[in-house]
């Protein structure tokens, strides 16, 4: 999730503001590992607010997206530094399933099936062969190197899906978003989501314990592509004359709050339905996409993301061991997950051999893994499905790809913008 750094503000105004919240926040770091209970996670939860609001405005202030400072906030925070937030907490496990579901409803709201029509064949082919090419390299590369099928298959899909934000953050500032190649690259990115949303619901299920059979994916793949086909053709009919009377009671309030309870409720349809809750949620935004109350929606959902977003963020850095993280054997998978995320990315903006803009540019642009990504390393080590190394190693490569894309991108995106000018 990628905060708006927030209006024009001299670089001693942003110093002041990150000192004055370190030493406001410094004895609460302090002072959470002890205690227990209520107590124990209310300082944690302040903990971690401060701790995700300065390092993820310090990642700002050096050109990152804040996702990055909210990790390693919870890196610090967590068992293998400070103690102080505790992932396995049931507590903050409520609190960080929610902040996904936001997160997945938050981006359903700003996937435009239209748009994705309109910008074609191109965005599909990169798309899939962004999708494809990721995942099978991953998952023979990692069951070469020893790892078993499931392991393999949660680091390969967690290869899939690309981080939309961070691109289109980039591409924005240089004003080239609304040019064809951006226009590819937002499409390709929402369906890489689509896809990566499909995969993780049948790794979910292997991770469970479900066998792997092409009748079993089938199947999985089916629930989840049904529902999300059901909910639009249900919600495109339900939805709009409820919020239309919604609106008439002049309540922006109610309107967001009943917009976040639809999204809860077709999570948790989604789950009854033997699919997984995220899909629900961003099912939900992309049904609440067209309506004229999506604004008001917006706002109110994203004032609640501000807490429950980072949170999330942070419970995945908490769950980071830096010894397993520095072990030989996870640097190796990090490198080579990273080696195959880059890779396998720029190949797919290549895949549209027919389309005559900037292919490195979209590729390029594909790389970073972010949101998607680090929700599939936190199922899978929550399943037990994958140990603390093969987690560690899975954040390095989200790490990697999300450091190493804005400068490259912002370079390819200024030779292009000379060349358009020149054109």
């Amino acid at each position: 999730m990628i905060h708006a750094a927030g209006g024009a503000r001299t670089p001693a105004f942003a110093a002041r503001r990150v000192w004055v919240a370190t030493a406001l926040a410094a004895p609460l770091l302090l002072l959470g590992a002890s205690g227990g209970g209520v107590q124990a996670f209310l300082l944690a939860l302040v903990a971690t607010i401060f701790a995700t609001s300065v390092l993820g405005y310090a990642a700002q202030r050096i050109g990152q997206p804040a996702v990055l400072g909210e990790l390693v906030a919870g890196v610090v925070l967590g068992k293998s530094v400070l103690g102080v937030l505790d992932p396995s907490d049931p507590a903050v496990q409520a609190f960080s399933e929610i902040g996904v579901l936001i997160l997945l409803f938050e981006i359903g709201m700003h996937t435009d099936l239209k748009a994705l029509v309109a910008v074609g064949s191109a965005a599909s082919t990169v798309a899939l062969a962004g999708v494809a090419l990721p995942f099978a390299a991953g998952f023979v590369a990692l069951h070469a190197m020893g790892l078993a099928t499931v392991p393999a298959l949660v680091g390969a899909a967690a290869l899939t899906a690309t981080s939309v934000g961070i691109s289109a953050r980039v591409l924005g500032d240089l004003g080239l978003l609304e040019r064809q190649d951006g226009q590819v690259v937002l499409g390709a990115a929402v369906l890489d989501d689509v896809v990566g949303l499909i995969i993780l619901s049948v790794i979910a299920g292997l991770a469970s314990g479900a066998s792997l059979s092409p009748g079993h994916v089938a199947k999985v793949a089916g629930v989840a592509i049904g529902f999300v086909g059901a909910s639009l053709l249900v919600g495109h009919r339900a939805l709009p004359p409820l919020f239309s009377a919604i609106d008439r009671m002049s309540s922006a309030s109610a309107i967001g709050l009943i917009g976040l309870a639809v999204a809860f409720l077709l999570a948790w349809l989604a789950d009854r339905a033997g699919s997984a809750m995220i899909i629900g949620a961003f099912a939900a935004g992309v049904v609440l996409h067209p309506t004229p109350q999506r604004a008001a929606i917006e706002e109110k959902v994203k004032t609640l993301g501000y807490l429950f977003v980072p949170l999330f963020f942070a419970s995945v850095g908490a769950a980071v061991e830096l010894k397993a993280l520095l072990d030989a054997r996870s640097l190796k998978i990090g490198a080579v997950l990273l080696a195959i995320g880059i890779a396998g990315k720029v190949a797919a903006g290549y895949a549209p051999w027919w389309y005559k803009g900037n292919k490195l540019l979209i590729g390029v642009a594909m790389v970073p893994r972010g949101e998607v990504g680090l929700i599939f390393a936190q199922m899978g080590l929550a399943a037990s499905a994958i140990d603390a190394g093969e987690f560690g190693a899975i954040m390095l490569m989200v790490l990697g790809t999300t450091f190493v894309t804005p400068p490259v991108l912002s370079v390819l995106a200024k030779r292009s913008a000379v060349r358009g000018a020149g054109e």
